[in-house]
């Protein structure tokens, strides 16, 4: 069962934009208004019918809370959908930060599946500019993604993109890791 889990999970190093995936995942902030990394790059290459929705469901929502997420077109992306999640700010201080990293990588997933998507790509949430550390960030990453294709069959595919090589080598080694454990 486990190693069905691993057989969907794959890890590249690279530009999350480039991904032909269903929808890719963007870590975004409260305001959907883009920002600078990961969330910058999207609403670049994504143009604007991206900014659009995020400012629709803004108007609707006003914004979206940390640990949870929302769908938007894919815009000029390969993508068909970008899934918005916001992950926390970490501080060190033990407020629930692991469980709101989860709580947005679960929600994406869930509005994933809702949305029939069966390929999705994650960049590294909250480890840029949000200090999240990226050793904890992987593991709760993983152990998020696994356990919501154990118990849900929509998603054939999810790959970890990560922009830079510390990542992409945390990543690698927590899943090769897993497979001989599990």
């Amino acid at each position: 069962m486990n190693n069905m889990a691993n057989d969907k999970i794959e890890v590249i190093q690279g530009d999350i934009t480039r991904i032909k995936v269903d929808a890719v995942v963007n870590a975004a902030n409260t305001s959907l208004l883009g920002g600078g990394g990961v969330d910058g790059a999207i609403h670049r290459a994504g143009g604007k019918a991206i900014l659009d929705e995020c400012i629709q469901i803004r108007n609707r929502e006003g914004g979206c809370k940390t640990g949870e997420a929302v769908i938007t077109t894919g815009g000029n992306l390969p993508a068909r959908y970008v899934i918005h999640a916001v992950g926390p700010v970490y501080s060190g201080s033990n407020k629930g930060e692991d469980e709101l990293l989860a709580s947005a990588y679960l929600n994406s997933l869930k509005l994933a599946a809702e949305n029939q998507v069966q390929s999705i790509a994650f960049p590294n949430i909250s480890t840029g500019i949000y200090r999240f550390p990226k050793e904890k960030a992987a593991a709760i990453a993983i152990k998020t993604v696994k356990g919501f294709i154990m118990a849900n069959n929509t998603i054939q595919k999810v790959i970890f993109v990560c922009f830079d090589d510390e990542n992409y080598q945390i990543y690698n080694r927590a899943l090769n890791v897993n497979k001989h454990i599990l």
